[in-house]
């Protein structure tokens, strides 16, 4: 969390004249409860994929089967499962279906509380679906005790339901707290907050699993449903929707980000341009850079320790920390690579456009080639782990590229571009198992070689989505987010020397304003 705080809280601004608050500007605040918020997302999204290890019975569902691994590698040892059994034989497929129903909630929602986060406001319908997906989390052990797997399902897609506001909300609420020069910063601090909760979630499941009360599993969502709970309590009481709705705000912060943001203390809202929007390429280059980050990163993360334990025969389950590594290099990369994001535009050395291209490509092309790289390192467990470690590391460029673009782009309508983006990028993501499970399904072919088409196809999806941004995307202010109802004031106090974006039909941005 401290590296969070010291990212966000750090300028590059030199020429801007804002309030000198500090770290306790309310701005930070806002962003450090949103960080937290999406680590507690991420640790209700993926605590289930943990949990699940602990709550089946595999000597009930092996039925005397071993599990195959790939003969190429035959000089390592057979990973010895040390698991203990649990209460439940739930099959495989069932299983499936278990870890799956969590985001069919999720997935569905995205869209329209996108749309109703720009009509009636993103800060309750973020913090109240955060409740229920933390209250619910209560309800797990007893779903799975007393309804079976179709109880749990029901339980976790709610709980998905809950999560659904996060993203289109988060980025809503982004685009109404952070001045246009410290966005690639505050949106990487909170977006970062995906890995810290992972890193925090896989350890410390492990822990409660085999220590924890009520038979160890259970615990795990007592101990993260009770955190989530007092977040979404504290978020709601704490948190606003935007400065000019907050009560005890300092006059000279809510001047100074209203100024950048609109060039009025005065916010206009109106209706969304679905018509601009869908004719729009900009959109159109997040869409698929969107899409084709989360078909990588799905297989990068889900599919490339399946290839360690069947082919190279070593499991990251069997350390802790070897598993939260590649995590941890995302996390730490993304908040230094936004740093940088950050000078090179209020440097005035390049633009949001060409900022934004730049770091992206670092957070698509370098896991493309780690993909590749990955498919030639044989028998290697060191270099895979490293290739591993380096790519995921590398794909937390995309935090200052496409992932922060929306506000960019629109910082009306932000939120609900990242409804539609989000939505289509898990359909995507959730096609990387499904394509890598009927490509090493043939047992005449030899395992390495259909990981390594596995491999190719992720890796050009990375890189021709990456490459589809870096042709059609834009950092300009689009038309449609309707500049001209930003309603100038013929003097202003606060003077933002940063370049005015240059709006895609010539004429400039109220958010750069200057002033004698």
């Amino acid at each position: 969390m401290s590296a969070s705080k010291e990212a966000i809280c750090g300028s590059t601004e030199k020429d801007l004249e804002k309030p000198a608050l500090g770290c306790f500007a309310t701005r930070y605040f806002v962003t450090f409860m949103l960080f937290l918020g999406m680590a507690n997302a991420y640790v209700m999204r993926t605590n289930m994929s943990v949990a699940i290890v602990a709550m089946v019975n595999h000597t009930a569902i092996k039925s005397g089967e071993a599990e195959e691994y790939d003969d190429e590698c035959g000089d390592r040892d057979i990973p010895i499962d040390d698991s203990q059994d649990g209460e439940f034989p739930w099959s495989s497929a069932l299983q499936g279906y278990i870890l799956s129903s969590f985001f069919y909630g999720y997935v569905i929602t995205q869209i329209p509380f996108g749309i109703l986060a720009k009509k009636y406001g993103s800060m309750r319908f973020l913090g109240y679906g955060m409740l229920i997906n933390s209250v619910f989390a209560f309800l797990v052990p007893v779903a799975a005790r007393g309804g079976g797997v179709w109880g749990l399902c029901a339980v976790r897609f709610i709980q998905g339901l809950g999560e659904g506001p996060i993203v289109p909300c988060t980025h809503a609420m982004l685009a109404k707290w952070i001045p246009p020069n410290e966005r690639s910063r505050m949106g990487a601090a909170v977006y970062a907050g995906a890995q810290f909760g992972t890193i925090i979630s896989m350890p410390l499941s492990g822990l409660l699993a085999e220590y924890g009360f009520d038979g160890g599993w259970p615990s795990i969502f007592y101990v993260f449903g009770v955190v989530g709970t007092v977040w979404s309590i504290a978020f709601l009481i704490f948190v606003h929707e935007d400065p000019s709705s907050h009560p005890s705000i300092d006059e000279r912060e809510k001047k100074y980000i209203n100024d950048s943001l609109w060039g009025t203390d005065v916010v206009k809202s109106p209706p969304i341009p679905f018509k601009a929007i869908i004719k729009s390429l900009p959109f159109y280059a997040i869409l698929f850079a969107h899409m084709g980050h989360n078909y990588g990163y799905e297989t990068l993360m889900t599919e490339l320790p399946t290839y360690m334990k069947q082919v190279l025969r070593f499991s990251l389950k069997s350390n802790g920390l070897l598993s939260s590594l590649p995590y941890l290099a995302m996390w730490l990369f993304s908040m230094f690579i936004s740093v940088v994001a950050d000078w090179m535009i209020s440097s005035k050395r390049f633009s949001h456009t060409a900022t934004r291209k730049l770091i992206n490509s670092i957070g698509q092309y370098g896991p493309g080639v780690a993909l590749i790289a990955a498919s030639y390192t044989g028998c290697d467990r060191a270099l895979t782990l490293a290739i591993l470690t380096i790519g995921v590391g590398l794909n937390g460029g995309i935090y200052s590229g496409f992932k922060i673009n929306h506000l960019d782009l629109t910082p009306r309508f932000a939120g609900f571009l990242m409804s539609i983006t989000n939505c289509s990028a898990n359909l995507a993501g959730l096609l990387a198992p499904i394509a890598a499970g009927h490509l090493i399904s043939d047992p005449s072919k030899p395992m390495m070689g259909q990981w390594q088409i596995v491999f190719f196809i992720a890796a050009f999806v990375y890189i021709i989505c990456g490459t589809f941004y870096n042709i059609f995307g834009s950092g300009e202010r689009q038309y449609w987010d309707n500049p001209e109802d930003d309603e100038q004031k013929p003097a202003l106090q606060t003077t933002v020397t940063t370049s005015p974006a240059r709006l895609s039909n010539g004429s400039t941005a109220p958010a750069a304003i200057s002033s004698s």
